[in-house]
């Protein structure tokens, strides 16, 4: 059964993206507070981001806004599944974008370099507070 905040984000992020029937809400709560953990279409991600993760602030801030009307704090963790051997991570609560292979290649071609690059940057501006 899926709570309000998991419904809220869902139907966002739902109107977002074009492939609707991907999107998932994950929801967690530990110390920090509640932690959501999206995942989306690897194509819709970077709707879901935004320009210079803009939407993904918007987003967040909506969280914000109904963890004053909750008495809870609010974590939107937006997952990226787009290869089946590496997954990167984009998370509100640090500035590193993870990178885990679980492949045995070393190689990793310079479109992967440039997305990993791409996805620390957009990362580091997440955390942004303006």
């Amino acid at each position: 059964m899926s709570t309000i905040d998991q419904q809220f984000i869902e139907y966002i992020v739902k109107s977002l993206v074009g492939n609707p029937d991907d999107v998932t809400v994950e929801r967690i709560i530990d110390e920090k507070g509640v932690l959501l953990t999206l995942t989306v279409n690897p194509e819709d991600l970077g709707r879901v981001i935004g320009k210079r993760g803009v939407t993904a602030q918007s987003l967040r801030t909506l969280l914000r806004a109904l963890g004053t009307k909750n008495n809870a704090r609010y974590n939107l963790k937006i997952v990226n599944n787009d290869d089946e051997h590496e997954q990167y991570t984009v998370s509100s609560d640090s500035p590193i974008v993870e990178a885990v292979n679980n492949s045995t290649d070393t190689t990793v071609d310079n479109a992967s370099s440039l997305a990993i690059t791409t996805r620390k940057e957009l990362a580091e501006l997440d955390d942004l507070d303006i």
